[in-house]
């Protein structure tokens, strides 16, 4: 199974996936890179913004992928 296999199977289960349950879950680290080839390949994913606090109390913010809705 490729990576983007296990991608798409992970936001299928669970509704989305971010860049940290991707290296925690599947152990892919460059979860960007195979979002942008799924969507070359016709896959359509939305991305909403989100913030948190790091270990450090700091705010940070990432990206959490989903599949989109066909409308």
């Amino acid at each position: 199974m490729t990576q983007r296999e296990r991608i798409y199977d992970y936001m299928k289960e669970f509704g989305s996936i971010s860049t940290m349950e991707a290296f925690r879950d599947l152990g892919v680290t460059r979860l960007a890179a195979r979002i942008g080839e799924m969507e070359s390949s016709g896959i359509q994913i939305e991305r909403q913004f989100e913030t948190a606090k790091n270990r450090y109390g700091d705010k940070v913010s990432f990206a959490r992928y989903s599949l989109a809705v066909p409308q």
